[in-house]
C-alpha cells in the first residue's frame, strides 16, 4: 500500500478543500491502484503459484475441486482478501492521517465509492483471468464469477472505514467497540442450523433455539449499553448504516480472514467455507441481516433518545 501513503493529499487551510474534478478522480486512482494490485496479487498467490490442495483442501473430506463446499472456498476468498484489504488500508489511512495532523494539515481522502469503482474494472478483469487461465484446474466460470463477485462487496465494506480511520479514529474505534452487538445476531442463522448441519456434535433444535435467544439478547444488551454510555459522555450519534457496516466488516471481513491466519495450521494456511459464516438456507441468511440491522436501528435510535434526555 505504499502508493496509497505517497499520495497523501495534504490540503492547507488556504485550499479550503477545493480542487478540480480530474485532480480527484487522480487522486482517487492512486489509492485504487495499490488496492487493485494487492488483491490481484493474493488471488495469483492462491490461485496460481500456492498448493490448491492445502488452500482449498482438495480431497479433504472427499472434496471435489468442483462441488459445493470447494466452491465456497473460492468465493469465500473474495472476503478475506477484502479483510486484507480493511486491515491496511485503515491503518495506512490512519497513520496518513495522524502524519498530517503532526504537521497542522488535513488529510484529504479520496471517496471510497471513487477508489471502488477505479479498482473494481481490474480486479472484474484480472480475477476471472487468474481463476480460469492459471493452474490446474481452472475455475469453470460460474465459480470465477462468484469469488470475483464476493471480493467487490467485500472490497466497498473493506473501503468505508478508511476516512474515519484518518480523520476520527477514535469515533471509529467506538463503532467498532458499539459493532461487537451485531455479532451474535449474524451468527443466529448458524446456530439455527446447527442441530441439521451436526457439525460433530450433538445439539436439539431446542437447545440451538435457546442459545440463540440467549446470544441475541445478550448483543441487544452490549448495543443498549454502548448507546447508554455514548449519549451520557456527549458523543455523536450513531448512525444504523454505519453500525450495520461495522457488524458486517467484523463478521464477514475481519473472521475470515483471523481464521485463515491464526485458526488454520502453520503449513496450511486454508481458506474456509462459507458454511462457517453463512446459513445454508437463503431466507434464514437473509433474516438474520434484517435482525442484525433492526438491532443497528434500535441502538441508534435508542442513543439518540437517551441524548436528548441527558
Amino acid at each position: 500500500m505504499p502508493a496509497a501513503v505517497a499520495s497523501v493529499g495534504i490540503l492547507t487551510a488556504q485550499d479550503g478543500g477545493a480542487g478540480c474534478v480530474a485532480r480527484v478522480w487522480q487522486q482517487a486512482l492512486w489509492h485504487a491502484l495499490p488496492v487493485s494490485a494487492l488483491v490481484l496479487a493474493l488471488y495469483g498467490y492462491w490461485f496460481g503459484i500456492a498448493d490448491r490442495y492445502r488452500v482449498f483442501l482438495y480431497e479433504h473430506n472427499g472434496a471435489t475441486p468442483f462441488d459445493s463446499v470447494t466452491g465456497s472456498r473460492y468465493w469465500m476468498a473474495g472476503l478475506v482478501a477484502a479483510g486484507v484489504v480493511l486491515t491496511l488500508y485503515t491503518g495506512v489511512n490512519w497513520l496518513a492521517g495522524r502524519a498530517a495532523s503532526l504537521r497542522g494539515r488535513r488529510y484529504a481522502l479520496p471517496g471510497w465509492r471513487r477508489v471502488w469503482l477505479l479498482a473494481a474494472f481490474p480486479l472484474g478483469v484480472g480475477i476471472p483471468a487468474i481463476t480460469m487461465g492459471v493452474n490446474q484446474p481452472v475455475l469453470p466460470w460460474r465459480w470465477a464469477l462468484a469469488s470475483t463477485v464476493a471480493a467487490l462487496v467485500g472490497l466497498a465494506l473493506a473501503l468505508m472505514p478508511g476516512a474515519w480511520a484518518s480523520r476520527r479514529p477514535r469515533a471509529l474505534a467506538w463503532l467498532t467497540v458499539q459493532s461487537l452487538g451485531l455479532v451474535p445476531a449474524l451468527f443466529t442463522p448458524l446456530v439455527l442450523e446447527a442441530p441439521a448441519r451436526g457439525l460433530g456434535m450433538r445439539i436439539s433444535t431446542l437447545a440451538a433455539a435457546a442459545i440463540a435467544i440467549s446470544a441475541l439478547a445478550a448483543g441487544m444488551a452490549w448495543l443498549a449499553a454502548t448507546a447508554g454510555l455514548a449519549a451520557r459522555r456527549k458523543w455523536p450519534l450513531a448512525r444504523a448504516s454505519n453500525l450495520f457496516a461495522g457488524g458486517l466488516c467484523m463478521v464477514y471481513l475481519v473472521l475470515p480472514l483471523a481464521h485463515h491466519l491464526a485458526a488454520t495450521p502453520l503449513g496450511y494456511r486454508y481458506i474456509t467455507t462459507a458454511t462457517n459464516f453463512f446459513a445454508l438456507s437463503p431466507a434464514l441468511q437473509l433474516a438474520g441481516l434484517a435482525i442484525a440491522g433492526g438491532c443497528a436501528i434500535g441502538a441508534a435510535v435508542l442513543q439518540r433518545v437517551l441524548a436528548a434526555r441527558w
